[in-house]
């Protein structure tokens, strides 16, 4: 099965609660949720979060929307992400965030065509894509060889930071994207106030409910 798994959770340093806060109409999650609805390729969503009490709204929020929760290691992220894709048998999973509400569709489609026409162990499309816009899906055993072997404080803090650094372990491709997406400098994920308030500025701006890569990237030109 193919699953994604979107870690959340409520305890940003920065900007605390951040994954509720509305942007628009929506909460940051529910802005995730919604664009979702639009993948072509059939999957089952999760949003892990922590086994904190700060988090009993995120599963709060999940149950009230008929959403799968797993909640598990607040630190050991790369943990959590192993226990909730073993629990629900997944054999490949889609990373997400609860930063990134202009999550490209399109091209996460695209992104599992090519992990699947490439039997690949990992894909991403991170450094072509604006910043909070690019996924990455990963087979079940890549996630089981970084839980196993990751040694270093990063490798538990970054789901994915293993396998990047492992290119000779890990079958791995990377997504080419057409040029008016490419800005790998632009930043439409949301780590602080600010980039809360040009979030909401896309929203309010935007020609319609789901907002393009394209249209993100102008309405964030303008912002700044």
């Amino acid at each position: 099965m193919l699953g994604i798994i979107i870690q959340a959770r409520m305890g940003s340093i920065r900007l605390p609660g951040k994954i509720l806060k509305l942007i628009g109409t929506k909460t940051l999650l529910e802005h995730i949720i919604f664009r979702l609805e639009f993948l072509q390729h059939k999957t089952l969503i999760v949003i892990a979060t922590t086994d904190l009490s700060i988090d009993n709204p995120v599963e709060q929020f999940c149950t009230s929307r008929h959403i799968d929760c797993f909640r598990g290691s607040e630190k050991h992220v790369l943990e959590r992400y192993f226990r909730c894709a073993a629990k629900y048998d997944f054999k490949k999973i889609i990373r997400l965030t609860g930063d990134n509400p202009f999550t490209d569709i399109e091209e996460l489609d695209r992104l599992i065509d090519l992990y699947d026409n490439h039997h690949a162990d990992f894909c991403h499309s991170f450094r072509s894509l604006p910043i909070g816009v690019g996924a990455e899906i990963f087979s079940r055993e890549a996630l089981g060889k970084s839980f196993q072997n990751a040694t270093e404080p990063h490798h538990a803090e970054h789901v994915d930071e293993y396998m990047l650094e492992h290119p000779e372990i890990f079958k791995t491709f990377e997504l080419e994207v057409s040029t008016d997406k490419n800005h790998p400098k632009i930043r439409l994920t949301i780590d602080t106030e600010q980039d809360y308030k040009k979030a909401c500025y896309i929203v309010n701006n935007a020609t319609q409910e789901f907002v393009s890569t394209q249209e993100a990237i102008k309405l964030c030109m303008a912002y700044a």
